[in-house]
């Protein structure tokens, strides 16, 4: 059901995508290689709970996690945390492993780190994409669909403006 419900998203979108299945992986690699990505290029979806029944999803590439100092400047608040996975599956209808904000049961706002949008090398040090973002080459980064095993691969410039996510530096390297 879940993936179904992704997928219904994505097409309502408009943005172009390719579905990719594979079994079960356990690492970053594994599921870099079954993708048929880089490490980096994998987009994890994550859900920060701001306050009482009040989330978004970040946007973060696979070889990266969040910067908690960075994204709480940037959201203007003091406090951040993770939900568990009970409260992720119920504040978006995925379970973790699974969550994309396509098809979500609440349309949270959406958070892209800049590497969502520009490859490693168009992307400074400090995280801000150098030249125009979008503007060349597609940079194409796979997300979950919706289940275990199921991820879509997008054209990450696209895949921001499709969600109206806010783009900015908000993660470090792992």
């Amino acid at each position: 059901m879940s993936e179904e419900r992704a997928r219904a998203a994505l097409e309502s979108s408009g943005i172009e995508f390719t579905v990719t299945r594979h079994g079960p992986v356990r690492s970053l690699e594994e599921a870099a290689a079954a993708r048929g990505v880089a490490p980096g290029d994998i987009v994890k979806t994550l859900v920060v709970r701001r306050g009482e029944d009040d989330y978004l999803f970040v946007l973060v590439p696979g070889d990266r996690g969040i910067s908690w100092p960075k994204l709480r400047a940037l959201l203007g608040v003091s406090r951040l945390s993770m939900p568990d996975k009970d409260v992720a599956r119920e504040v978006t209808g995925y379970e973790r492993g699974a969550i994309t904000p396509f098809g979500s049961t609440h349309a949270w706002p959406v958070v892209a780190d800049t590497r969502v949008v520009a490859s490693v090398g168009d992307v400074s040090q400090d995280g801000v994409p150098r030249g125009e973002v979008g503007g060349g080459a597609q940079h194409r980064v796979s997300i979950g669909g919706g289940a275990h095993g199921v991820a879509v691969t997008v054209d990450g410039a696209r895949l921001v403006e499709s969600l109206g996510a806010r783009v900015a530096d908000v993660t470090e390297p792992l």
